[in-house]
């Protein structure tokens, strides 16, 4: 008797869309499916001996805004080279650096799993959040290997962009390993500081600035210093918080996808209150999450300083995206 029996509609992106159309939801799922498609086929043709570098290259034309617009990508296990911003870069991350010229040595070729493959990949969104012609989704994928059924899980962000062919493709691409609190790396680097003073609010209609990008940075990093300090010397430091809180996340303005650092257990942090968890300790408020140390006082510890290194800011109308690395 049947005990398996899977039927779909073949993918199709269909015929692409004006320049100038919102990002849909539907879209998003599309390119989702689209690119586990691509996962598990460069696999089939890696493990059937075909040419797999082929499929992964048409896969990385028809998914990635490379060529299009500029792409933001941090891949999972990208440590020594951490982002790449142009095709040849992200070519040597999926297939592996022995099979493209000039690929970078930590590259083992994720699509292919390192050798092993992967026979299926599904993604769970925490949220969608659509801004016209861009949209972002954040959630957990799951990979499972084609070795021995093994599953991993891992974080991801990514944007969508509508491009001026009409078609949505991938310009943003952030993923992680889960948080453990085994994990720890502290490197030093040196990074300009700015004060933030908004005297005067723009129209809502208003395009993004680089600058305004650059003076949020730096009111987030104050904001955290502040918050330490605060603590440290037996002030309010819960009142902080929320006031910093109220000033810089979207919070009661939009949705937010909040995925910190630290959180493994409650990894997503849609509301307020989950935000101050996170940032102020599970003690110090109500209904908190035991997982939830207190970042913006670092456990007890403090901050005295916080640096921000911008690999890549991408505007987008009313909306910017920034990638790189921070230092506390």
């Amino acid at each position: 008797r049947i005990f398996l029996h899977h039927s779909s509609v073949p993918y199709s992106s269909g015929p692409a869309a004006s320049p100038g159309a919102a990002v849909t939801e539907e879209e998003v799922r599309q390119a989702q499916a689209a690119w586990t498609n691509a996962i598990t086929s460069i696999t089939r043709a890696y493990l059937g001996k075909q040419d797999y570098v082929a499929a992964a290259t048409k896969a990385a034309g028809e998914l990635y805004g490379y060529g299009h617009s500029d792409v933001l990508f941090k891949p999972t296990k990208a440590s020594a080279v951490q982002f790449r911003p142009k095709a040849a870069d992200a070519m040597s991350y999926f297939v592996g650096h022995a099979a493209v010229k000039d690929g970078y040595a930590e590259d083992a070729g994720f699509a292919i799993n390192g050798g092993k493959g992967w026979s299926d990949v599904v993604f769970s969104n925490h949220q969608i959040e659509l801004t016209g012609k861009v949209a972002v989704a954040m959630g957990n994928y799951y990979f499972t290997s084609a070795a021995d059924g093994s599953v991993t899980k891992v974080e991801y962000t990514f944007g969508y962009k509508r491009n001026d062919d009409g078609k949505v493709r991938i310009f943003l691409h952030h993923s992680s390993v889960p948080y453990s609190s085994g994990s720890t790396a502290s490197p030093d680097a040196v990074v300009s500081e700015d004060e933030f003073r908004q005297e005067y609010a723009a129209s809502p209609d208003a395009v993004l600035t680089t600058e305004e990008i650059r003076q949020v940075q730096a009111a987030w990093a104050s904001a955290i210093m502040s918050i330490s300090k605060i603590y440290l010397d037996g002030g309010d430091y819960v009142a902080a918080a929320a006031e910093a809180a109220g000033e810089l996340y979207g919070y009661g303005h939009s949705n937010v996808l909040f995925k910190p650092t630290k959180a493994n257990e409650a990894q997503f942090r849609p509301t307020a209150d989950d935000a101050m968890s996170y940032f102020v300790g599970h003690e110090a408020v109500e209904g908190g999450y035991t997982e939830d140390a207190g970042f913006a006082i670092n456990g007890g510890k403090g901050w005295s300083k916080v640096d921000f290194e911008n690999h890549q800011i991408e505007r987008a109308g009313k909306a910017s995206i920034a990638m790189g690395n921070y230092y506390f």
